[in-house]
């Protein structure tokens, strides 16, 4: 008998784009709809649909998973791994081809995804267990555990629809996470929580790999999932490019810094960066010394008010090591752009970066929400290097201190007492 715990064979699913009326691939969409949009099909009663237009947004996609094991799935937006998701987790039917899961499957695809938004935190833990098929005495048994984990002790007999968007993604992992599935499939919402609590998602999704259950995981942290996942499949345009150890799929999805071309430049319905500089007084280009303080900026117009937008750049290795990320908000406090454009300026102190060639990348998210430009996706990047550093430093001779960083501490020296 076969050890996968998932098999996909040839899967295929089409959309249809336009006016025309598009069929529930499921219960819990039909239902969805039914209760959101009411008068939907009423308005379309009288009238005819328009031309519609065909999409594959998976095509011919194979591949097997093993029991216990941790899968993850690399792609750029529009690549087809929601799609996929949604197809595993029965949200959605498949075009063509055929899925077998084996066991229970749990999936947090999307904040607040199976809440009821008029239900309590309590009542929604049952729900959610009741559809995933737990008796209510298994569901007791693992109340408290869930809860705890959530961190939402003094809200659990609050209405959901007055949680915040990270106590609605710590609740859905903590009951997805904790009603014991045989499958567990988790979408990019992990980002929507703060550090220390996607610590401990990740610590709990790997207790489960370990007791025998399988996990399935998109990201667009390449660091996590190379922490996480020793195999991944890369995802382009709805088909499936490769499927590997996740280093070797992470080096074809990402290739080294000194083969990738400059993309100075980031442009969505929302806003338009026109141009990252990185710029310093005493140099021209972008060979600086150890005692250059490095300008960061870039103009941003908005085609309209973003409230809720964080923009700020993430720095880089030439090995692609993540050093820090750095966010206009977090020294000014404020969030969002206004309309129209605005230039962003921030400087990386003299005296604390090594001798090394560095990438500058821009990240953006909306606050508590989704990434625009996530970490890693190389939207829009830039490079420079500093020569010198430490080995600059007469002090050492010549010989290269290891780290990236060469900071300047100040030292005092004193006389001992006893002297």
């Amino acid at each position: 008998m076969s050890n996968y715990a998932i098999q996909v064979e040839g899967l295929g699913k089409e959309y249809i784009i336009g006016g025309a009326e598009q069929r529930h691939d499921s219960f819990r969409e039909m239902l969805t709809g039914a209760l959101t949009s009411p008068l939907r099909k009423l308005r379309k009663l009288g009238g005819t649909a328009s031309e519609e237009e065909r999409f594959w947004a998976l095509k011919d996609v194979s591949f097997n998973v093993e029991q216990g094991e941790v899968l993850g799935i690399i792609g750029r937006n529009g690549a087809g791994k929601s799609t996929l998701l949604k197809v595993l987790s029965r949200i959605t039917s498949p075009t063509e081809g055929r899925v077998v899961t084996r066991g229970r499957v749990a999936s947090l695809l999307e904040v607040g995804t199976g809440f009821h938004p008029e239900l309590t935190g309590r009542e929604n833990i049952f729900l959610n267990g009741a559809i995933l098929g737990m008796s209510q005495r298994d569901i007791d048994r693992r109340f408290d555990e869930i809860v705890q984990f959530a961190g939402i002790e003094r809200f659990v007999d609050t209405p959901v629809k007055r949680y915040s968007s990270g106590m609605h993604v710590r609740l859905a992992f903590s009951v997805a996470a904790h009603l014991d599935p045989e499958v567990l499939i988790i979408d990019e919402v992990l980002a929507v929580g703060d550090a220390e609590f996607q610590q401990r998602c990740l610590g709990r999704m790997r207790e489960t790999a370990s007791g025998g259950r399988t996990v399935l995981f998109v990201s667009h942290n390449l660091s996590v999932l190379q922490q996480l996942c020793p195999r991944s499949i890369l995802m382009d345009r709805g088909e499936l490019v490769t499927q590997g150890t996740t280093s070797s799929v992470i080096a074809l999805y990402r290739p080294p810094p000194d083969v990738r071309e400059e993309t100075p430049h980031f442009e969505n319905k929302d806003f338009v960066i026109r141009g990252l500089e990185i710029t310093c007084d005493q140099n021209e280009g972008r060979t600086f010394g150890k005692n250059d303080a490095i300008a960061i900026s870039f103009a941003v117009t908005a085609t309209r008010r973003l409230d809720n937008l964080h923009l700020g750049y993430a720095l880089y290795s030439a090995s692609d090591r993540p050093l820090w990320w750095s966010f206009f908000g977090d020294c000014t406090g404020r969030i969002g752009l206004d309309e129209g454009t605005t230039v962003l300026r921030t400087v990386i102190p003299a005296y604390l970066l090594n001798d090394g060639e560095y990438i500058v990348e821009i990240i953006g998210a909306y606050h508590r929400g989704r990434w625009v430009m996530p970490p890693e996706h190389r939207d829009c990047f830039a490079s420079f290097c500093i020569r010198g550093g430490a080995m600059g430093n007469v002090l050492v001779s010549n010989t290269n201190r290891p780290g990236f960083m060469f900071p300047l501490f100040p030292w005092t020296i004193e006389l001992s007492a006893c002297d």
